[in-house]
């Protein structure tokens, strides 16, 4: 008697659970190496001007400055700063203290996107070789799960995706560079012609074609999380080229608002999805000069941002309390949003609490957050 008591007592509480939990789809985006700075105060005024850096400064200044911050913002990521500070929540902003790191010593790609993807900053991954990720990441263990199988999908720009999160043992459907895109449907088929056909200024197919490679299998395929990987703001810093650093930034931005649209669209999707922006590392400030560049000998480049909407994130906008985060958090936090404990055999990060805390005290959510973040 007492063993079946038992039994449903467990029962209530996993129904429970389950029904605190709105979302049932996710949604992951990743601007490679974009600074916090821009997210935070848009264009940098300083790099702006200097023309090694910025080589049409009139048409730059007239798409992205104003001397107002908030309009200087808005400029360059409206979605972020219209839509996601209005009905979601951002992080990262160190001018109130409110501060996500990397916790991986190295604070570039391959073991940024580990940390983010694995949450286990793995001193081991420290290279962007194509050499096959040993650590489960996150996706693969959702694919794994009861209703999700088969319905997780990553696109990507940058061609070591793959070896991130070990396709050949993860067997998640990965998309990237110029991967050909093997569907019947005549948007994929002409979309598979034109990015072997287009030019590649940073080597690898334009962002805009893996945007719009995944957004049309979602059309057809409906994955449940869908993770897509840009990957031009990275490249186009490491060329001091600000102007179209800031460019594809904001494009990146107009995809983002795009796909977000056609979820609020769909029946299957809308007020059942979380969306959630980031990145895998920062860049220089300190000396402007380094804002091309990043690793463990500038110290900034571990400060990276992550912006979350959706049905179980309380619409807190910017996070102006003082705490400090880490990107090993955030493959514990998606997984949670699902409902799920991401358990596997490394160490993970705990989940942020904030993400999904419906109390709106925002003091409680800072002692909350404390509790949650790591060393």
């Amino acid at each position: 008697m007492r063993i079946v008591s038992l039994f449903f007592l467990f029962l209530f509480f996993s129904i429970v659970i389950s029904a605190q939990n709105k979302t049932e789809n996710i949604v992951i985006v990743t601007l490679d190496g974009m600074r916090w700075q821009e997210v935070f105060k848009g264009a940098d005024s300083f790099i702006l001007k200097n023309k090694n850096y910025t080589h049409d400064y009139e048409n730059t200044s007239g798409l992205f400055w104003s001397d107002d911050l908030n309009e200087r913002r808005k400029k360059l990521f409206p979605f972020l700063w219209n839509v996601v500070a209005k009905q979601g929540q951002l992080y990262g902003n160190r001018t109130f203290n409110n501060n996500l790191n990397n916790a991986n010593p190295y604070q570039f790609s391959y073991p940024g996107y580990n940390e983010l993807l694995t949450g286990y900053p793995d001193t081991l991954v420290n290279s962007n070789e194509k050499i096959n990720n040993p650590n489960e990441n996150v996706l693969e263990f959702i694919n794994q799960q009861k209703d999700y199988q088969n319905k997780v999908a990553v696109f990507a720009t940058w061609d070591v995706f793959p070896f991130i999160l070990n396709k050949n043992r993860s067997h998640l459907f990965i998309n990237a560079d110029v991967d050909s895109l093997h569907f019947n449907t005549p948007s994929l088929q002409l979309l598979n012609d034109m990015q072997f056909l287009t030019a590649k200024p940073i080597g690898v197919r334009p962002d805009v074609f893996t945007y719009f490679a995944a957004r049309e299998y979602w059309k057809v395929y409906q994955p449940k999380v869908l993770y897509i990987a840009f990957d031009e703001t990275d490249d186009m810093a490491h060329g001091g080229d600000y102007d179209q650093y800031l460019k594809s930034a904001h494009a990146q931005d107009r995809m983002i608002e795009d796909l977000w649209n056609l979820i609020q669209s769909s029946a299957s999707y809308k007020n059942k999805t979380t969306l959630i922006i980031t990145c895998d590392h920062g860049r220089g400030d300190v000396d402007k000069n380094n804002w091309t560049d990043h690793g463990s000998e500038i110290k900034e480049s571990g400060q990276i941002w992550m912006a979350v909407l959706g049905p179980d994130t309380p619409a807190f906008g910017e996070m102006k309390i003082e705490q400090q985060l880490y990107q090993k958090q955030i493959a514990s936090t998606i997984a949670s949003l699902l409902g799920f404990s991401f358990n596997t055999n490394h160490p993970v990060g705990n989940s942020i609490a904030s993400v999904f805390n419906s109390d709106t005290d925002k003091t409680k959510v800072a002692s909350n957050n404390r509790i949650t973040s790591e060393k």
